[in-house]
């Protein structure tokens, strides 16, 4: 993160915490709320715990195994009596110094060493490199799939939001027409039917806002808990950057799309890794084949011929049953596995990005179906409808008729900016980077 960038995130984080403090309103846009997200999400945080709990593991397979000592043959007691009494033979055993402590007194003392050979501590150590490695990719895959789960709700939210301002900014002008009906039916100048009618769209509008309040309250609590909010944080992001801008996208080449998710998906990487522990730990296993030496060393006073004994040893197994056969067949077995599930992570990741290229295409497609002055010649003509309805120019039939489809326009186009926001995330998330902010 360079010097600018990380000088707006404490922008960010400080006008965070002002907002917060002030007034328990949090005013963010999407680049802000994201900066928030991977900063204080939990799951994040613990997720990123695993990178330095895997180096640990390198760091503990390096140790060497601790040497053994072993103290035995000691007499706890002694006695002043030699040869004629057959206490003890020979000689009498001087004391450890000055004074009679340890006079009489046997030991023996061996000190016991693990040699590790085949090279298995070094292919130990080998194997918990790519437990790192793993590590790393499994914190990326982490962010990876809750960055999609975080922009796509905060892309409902938006879409809610729109949506209900689309009803709200209805819901005043019907509720006018509505008051002025039910004056005219008192008077008996309209039918009770057309007060009705008017009166069940004022319901449905309303019951409609708040089915969307419903939501957008939802979708809020899910961002609180993504960017680690206090649920009495009143959340608003805004409006601005809701569309993604589709005429400077850039281009999209199934081949080249593809390419990049293998060079950048973590678990694509993860798979190659599993390849790669799998060829490692089938040679760890092979060095168990070849037995472990333990070297010793012994000193023994007054138990041998030699009143003090100093003598080595070497000890290893005999691999005449065990040659560790059934776990060198397991790790072969796990190669194969290894191989086979890389070559259908590469099916399943052309066929991925396939999807999501063509799905990302389509959306914008449509998009661009809508001419760009469309909206605001629907916001046009629905004022000159209501006006003319007002003014008993126009049938009750036609006006709703054209309100409903009116709001059925809206909420297409509306969804059709969801859609390519959503697929273009998908595309992102498929190809594992952001080619399309």
């Amino acid at each position: 993160m360079n010097i600018l960038k990380y000088s707006k995130f404490l922008l960010i984080l400080y006008a965070f915490s002002f907002s917060v403090k002030a007034q328990d309103t949090l005013h963010l846009s999407r680049a802000q709320s994201e900066a928030i997200f991977i900063k204080e999400n939990l799951l994040i945080i613990a997720e990123k715990l695993q990178i330095p709990q895997a180096e640990a593991m390198v760091l503990q397979a390096k140790l060497w195994p601790n040497p053994s000592i072993e103290i035995e043959e000691v007499n706890l007691w002694t006695s002043q009596s030699g040869t004629n009494n057959l206490s003890y033979f020979g000689e009498e055993l001087p004391p450890f110094g000055k004074g009679s402590f340890g006079k009489n007194q046997q030991l023996g003392v061996s000190v016991e060493q693990l040699i590790l050979t085949a090279g298995k501590r070094r292919k130990l150590i080998a194997m918990e490199k790519v437990g790192v490695e793993q590590a790393k990719q499994y914190f990326e895959e982490v962010i990876r799939g809750l960055k999609i789960e975080f922009r796509n709700q905060l892309t409902i939210l938006q879409y809610l939001e729109l949506s209900r301002k689309i009803y709200l900014n209805q819901i005043n002008s019907i509720t006018q027409l509505t008051n002025a009906y039910r004056s005219q039916m008192d008077q008996g100048n309209v039918s009770k039917g057309e007060y009705v009618r008017l009166k069940a769209l004022e319901l449905e509008i309303a019951q409609t806002i708040n089915e969307h309040n419903k939501q957008i309250n939802e979708a809020k609590k899910e961002l609180k808990l993504l960017m680690n909010l206090p649920p009495s944080i009143q959340l608003t992001i805004t409006e601005d950057d809701y569309l993604k801008d589709v005429q400077n996208f850039p281009p999209l080449f199934i081949n080249d799309l593809i390419s990049q998710a293998k060079e950048n998906r973590p678990d694509y990487k993860l798979v190659e890794l599993e390849q790669d522990y799998a060829q490692k730990k089938l040679g760890y296993e092979k060095a168990q084949r070849v037995p472990d030496l333990a070297l010793s060393g012994a000193y023994d006073r007054g138990g041998n011929f030699m009143k003090d004994f100093v003598g080595f040893g070497l000890t290893m197994d005999l691999p005449f049953f065990n040659r560790n056969q059934g776990n060198i067949t397991a790790a072969k077995i796990g190669v194969e596995q290894s191989e086979i599930l890389k070559k259908h992570k590469d099916l399943s990741l052309e066929n991925e990005v396939s999807l999501a290229h063509a799905n990302l295409l389509n959306a914008v497609s449509f998009l661009n179906k809508i001419e760009t002055n469309y909206e605001t010649t629907l916001d046009e003509l629905l004022s000159t409808y209501t006006k003319n309805f007002s003014n008993r120019n126009m049938s009750m039939l036609e006006y709703l008729d054209f309100f409903e489809a009116y709001l059925e326009n809206k909420k297409i186009i509306l969804e059709a900016g969801k859609e390519v926001n959503e697929a273009a995330e998908e595309l992102n998330f498929t190809i594992g980077k952001d080619i399309i902010n």
